[in-house]
């Protein structure tokens, strides 16, 4: 496998009969993207997916984040392999678990050696909130607009979106502030000019907006459902400050951030920013459901969440989950991906800068690592974004084209594997161009 190819109608005739199976009685909700595109995938290698039609892509996607290794790298294959033929389920001590932890640590921002596991994003953020609230008895939490931190009660009510609208009622005691999106500021000014007003914004709201003493600020490094958005160094410092100042705890959500994705090891080390609690997920497991909530032995103490069973979860840490997280964690720093990641993502970042010179509709590019964003708009000047029919269409050019990628919102974003080799990132910057040219040439874009 390796390189695009198409050799049926997309979907293909198996991929809609597979499709249609699923459908049956598969309840709605599924991600958008994998409703629109209509294929059924079959088998990966690295940044390549084969549909059962026999149709290879290039993915972009990386499962939103998922796929640190690339899809069935050998290595990963081999201890999932191994582990399922011993021991697969249970909460008491295994060997994985043991090695899991204490690589983690080695590994972890500075200041933080306490690792608890489970399952899910949302599980781990809803955990965050209950250390910090443990900790300083105290129950407010401040987040940010743009923000998402999962979909359970507690994390949605800090979803800076109206994602959720709808589904409430939501919990109390939650505050949303403006995060640093330097190219949709919420002050209508221009880094470095505006001096980081939304810093200083956040420094007054942290203190001023609640409804009470807040127990902890949480953010991401660099937001992912946002649109890939990268804030200016000083921001994350300067809210880690403010919640130290009130006296509540900072926790850095590096679901999408942490182990490489942006160059660093952690979101937080572009800034030099120490939290007091980082939950880790998606990369984390590769592939298979596993998160985590870190932080020291002084925060990790606090109860009621430390009492035994307090801060636990039937699925977190079982021996299969441990190996497949310990397996991916150990290929990171094995071959040093965060390094790949800031290598491939530099040369991608290039070569998206150029389309943004020859494409008036592309109003802004940044990225760090493999975390790249590009912002798909009708004006530069007035910033509106592309309407979502028309992005909608553009990613179902791409899928016939052999391009996954997530370019059907205004606000793409990529983030392959960070396995991706400069070829195959290339490749399928190479079909995005061609996309672009032609919805350039269409003229459908002014409309």
């Amino acid at each position: 496998m390796g390189k695009v190819h198409i050799q049926s109608e997309i979907p293909g005739p198996k991929s809609r009969e597979v499709v249609a199976r699923e459908q049956r009685h598969l309840a709605p909700g599924l991600q958008a993207f994998a409703l629109w595109a209509g294929i059924a995938v079959e088998r990966g290698r690295g940044s390549y997916l084969t549909d059962v039609d026999g149709n290879t892509y290039v993915d972009l996607i990386g499962g939103i984040g998922v796929n640190s290794l690339g899809h069935c790298h050998p290595k990963y294959v081999q201890v999932l392999t191994e582990q399922i033929q011993k021991l697969t389920l249970g909460s008491l001590t295994s060997e994985p678990r043991a090695e899991l932890v204490n690589e983690v640590a080695e590994v972890a921002p500075e200041g933080l050696d306490r690792l608890q596991l489970y399952s899910g994003g949302a599980e781990a953020v809803e955990s965050a909130l209950r250390l910090a609230r443990s900790h300083t008895g105290r129950h407010d939490v401040v987040g940010f607009w743009g923000a998402f931190h999962g979909k359970t009660a507690g994390a949605m009510s800090l979803m800076g979106s109206t994602a959720k609208h709808g589904l409430g009622p939501l919990l109390p005691h939650t505050t949303l502030i403006p995060y640093a999106d330097c190219y949709r500021c919420p002050f209508n000014l221009s880094y470095p000019s505006c001096g980081v007003a939304c810093a200083d914004f956040a420094r007054k709201a942290i203190k001023a907006q609640s409804s009470g003493p807040v127990a902890a600020v949480i953010a991401e490094p660099m937001q992912g459902t946002a649109g890939n958005v990268i804030p200016p160094p000083e921001f994350i410092p300067a809210v880690a400050e403010a919640a130290h100042d009130v006296g509540a705890l900072f926790i850095a959500d590096e679901m999408i951030t942490g182990l490489g994705r942006t160059g660093k090891m952690w979101g937080v080390d572009h800034s030099g920013t120490r939290p007091d609690i980082a939950t880790l997920g998606k990369g984390f497991g590769s592939g298979f459901p596993v998160s985590g909530v870190l932080t020291s032995t002084r925060v990790a103490q606090a109860k009621p969440w430390a009492n035994p069973s307090g801060a636990s979860s039937s699925y977190g840490g079982n021996p299969l989950a441990s190996a497949a997280a310990l397996a991916s964690v150990r290929v990171i720093r094995e071959e040093r991906l965060w390094e790949n990641a800031a290598r491939v993502g530099s040369e991608m970042l290039t070569e998206l800068k150029k389309m943004q010179d020859r494409y008036p509709f592309i109003g802004d590019v940044r990225g760090a690592g493999l975390l790249l964003g590009i912002e798909i708009v009708k004006d530069r000047k007035s910033k509106e974004p592309m309407p979502d029919g028309a992005m909608r269409e553009l990613y179902l050019a791409g899928v016939k084209r052999g391009l996954l990628a997530m370019i059907y919102s205004p606000h793409i974003r990529l983030q392959p594997a960070l396995t991706i080799d400069r070829e195959a990132a290339l490749e399928g910057l190479s079909i995005l161009d061609e996309l672009f040219a032609k919805f350039h040439k269409s003229g459908s874009w002014r409309s």
